[in-house]
């Protein structure tokens, strides 16, 4: 499995589990305040691209220290870079 394929799948769980919630608020701020590192994931011109939405300075340190770091992480599907970046405002 591809690393965007498990991205895909866990945009989609996240996706199921929003819509499914009375309050479709709480469930997003419930998932982002569950993990280490949420990515937004969404079309790009070369296939999908990702934003960091959570999680960025432990990216950092993982990339800096080339260590294994135990984290918890998750995927949320939007449309555009913009929206991505717009979320990531709100949440942190």
């Amino acid at each position: 499995m591809t690393e965007f394929e498990e991205l895909r799948q866990l945009a989609t769980q996240t996706r199921n589990f929003i819509r499914a919630s009375h309050d479709q608020a709480w469930a997003l701020q419930a998932i982002v305040q569950a993990h280490d590192v949420v990515l937004a994931i969404f079309p790009a011109s070369e296939g999908l691209a990702l934003h960091v939405i959570k999680g960025d300075s432990i990216l950092r340190e993982i990339a800096g220290r080339r260590a294994n770091i135990d984290y918890s992480h998750t995927a949320i599907a939007v449309h555009n870079r913009e929206q991505a970046v717009a979320l990531q405002r709100l949440v942190n």
